[in-house]
């Protein structure tokens, strides 16, 4: 199998398979599952991290590339990615109004439960005001949101393979993205698939349209594949791009929301055990 098919069937496992068994969970959702969903998410960027700092930045640094510049655009392009990102989740925080003030007053500011992380506190209170329609089409622009979201992220695991002079690190360290990003995709998943559900769409139908918002994540591990291959500056950019992207979930993202729904010393741990792995499956 040639290594851009590899990229292809790796991605789609990690984005579609990602997303659609989050939308299995948002199916079948407990509320007792924010200890085990918080350590999910440490775990998951601790491995990101180790994997980044380690292996993909380093790795754009040490590009062919004459230009004694070349750090400062390894940089440019990490900012770049990660402001790509954050404005990405602002844009889906600001359409999918994660706090809906008509609770009560006393409803809490932050996302301290999955319930709340997942909104289906809300979408229990709309159904009981048979606001059904509007389930419906908050869980669609929810949908597009994370659609938009994964095509970024695709281009991680795209640009981790795309070296193919430095396989003992890109291959092992695409392999660790694809599996955290799959992870990371999980919540995303749950966060598509409640209202829809609760909007009256089918909990089957629900969680296929939710495996479909992964697919863009494909798109991007193409496009990260072959802009990397063009050459070494090309390569640098990219592998630092996704490096930018993947800090932004690392911190804006999966620590925050880990620490929410656990606040103790857990999530600290989950996320040393998986920098741990993720040294351990790039060296």
């Amino acid at each position: 199998m040639s290594t851009f098919l590899l990229v292809i069937v790796i991605t789609a496992i990690a984005g579609v398979g990602g997303t659609g068994i989050g939308g299995l969970f948002g199916a079948i959702f407990h509320r007792n599952s924010e200890k085990t969903v918080s350590l999910l998410l440490s775990f998951a960027g601790g491995v990101m991290l180790g994997v980044v700092c380690f292996d993909l930045l380093l790795d754009a640094i040490n590009q062919n590339v004459e230009s004694k510049s070349h750090i400062f655009i390894v940089i440019a392009a990490l900012l770049l990615g990660y402001g790509v990102i954050f404005l990405l989740n602002y844009a889906i925080d600001r359409a999918t109004n994660p706090e809906v003030p008509h609770i009560d007053k006393e409803h809490p500011k932050t996302a301290d439960q999955l319930s709340e992380l997942i909104h289906s506190d809300h979408y229990e209170e709309h159904k009981k005001q048979k606001n059904v329609r509007e389930l419906f089409i908050g869980g669609m622009v929810m949908a597009s949101a994370i659609a938009l979201h994964n095509l970024p992220e695709g281009m991680v695991i795209g640009s981790s393979y795309a070296n193919e002079d430095a396989v003992s690190f890109t291959v092992s360290g695409g392999m660790a993205l694809a599996i955290v990003i799959g992870l990371h995709n999980i919540p995303e998943g749950m966060s598509v698939s409640v209202p829809l559900i609760t909007g009256g769409v089918s909990k089957l139908k629900a969680v296929l349209m939710t495996a479909l918002t992964g697919a863009p994540t494909i798109l991007g591990a193409m496009l990260g594949y072959s802009l990397g291959s063009l050459g070494p500056l090309s390569l640098a950019l990219s592998l630092s791009f996704a490096s930018g992207a993947m800090l932004y979930v690392v911190f804006g993202e999966l620590l925050p929301e880990a620490i929410l729904m656990w606040k103790s010393k857990a999530p600290a741990f989950g996320m040393l055990l998986g920098l741990i792995v993720g040294m351990i499956i790039i060296f």
